[in-house]
């Protein structure tokens, strides 16, 4: 279990681990329940990435070719610029994830002045950039959402227009996946229903919510 910074007054506070698509969001709208708050950094970068000032930093470094119809970056022709391009793609992320961090921190720390929770941080890349946003010293547990990679591959591309073979080759950059379940106090596996899934998280969330 990661040791809590805060102190004990304050909210419970979840981190979700997994691969990608393995159903990581839906488990964290549920354990975070109606009381509780989902702090999402994918939602918090699309902001990020659209904002006037990050929009003008694109558009110097990458043309207008890496901007949508509506004139802000477009997420997958950055995403098709910049992944087999470490030098753009460090210098994109070095815009974005600095900004993002600040925003991560500063809803939790919201999150923690007006009690609400359980809080559940839905980040990613939680364990691979901690030295960077040191959030997972403040996540009271861990919780590892676990999904085949065939049925992630098939999610990817239904719901993100992914080629086969896309989730995998993504996961290479990340840290295994072996290891984010060692880190996880508890896992909720994702391998039927949905209904099966929200049972479990909801199973989780009241077993937490009684400890």
């Amino acid at each position: 279990m990661s040791t809590p910074t805060h102190e004990s007054h304050t909210p419970l506070i979840l981190g979700v681990l997994g691969g990608i698509a393995s159903g990581k969001s839906r488990v964290a709208r549920i354990l975070a329940g109606a009381e509780g708050a989902v702090i999402d950094a994918d939602e918090l970068a699309h902001a990020v990435l659209a904002s006037p000032e990050v929009t003008e930093l694109v558009t110097e470094a990458f043309g207008e070719g890496a901007l949508g119809e509506d004139g802000r970056p477009d997420r997958a022709a950055l995403a098709a610029l910049v992944f087999d391009d470490p030098e753009a793609r460090a210098r994109l992320e070095g815009w974005i994830h600095p900004r993002v961090r600040a925003k991560i921190q500063a809803a939790l720390d919201e999150a923690k002045a007006q009690n609400v929770g359980p809080v559940v941080l839905d980040v990613p890349l939680l364990l691979e950039n901690d030295r960077e946003h040191g959030l997972v010293a403040q996540c009271d547990h861990l919780i590892f959402v676990e999904s085949d990679l065939e049925a992630r591959e098939e999610r990817a591309a239904s719901s993100r227009s992914w080629t086969p073979g896309e989730v995998a080759r993504r996961e290479q950059s990340q840290l295994a996946l072996t290891e984010k379940r060692e880190r996880a106090d508890h896992t909720i596996v994702n391998r039927g229903t949905l209904e099966a899934l929200d049972q479990a998280a909801r199973l989780l969330r009241d077993q937490l919510h009684n400890s």
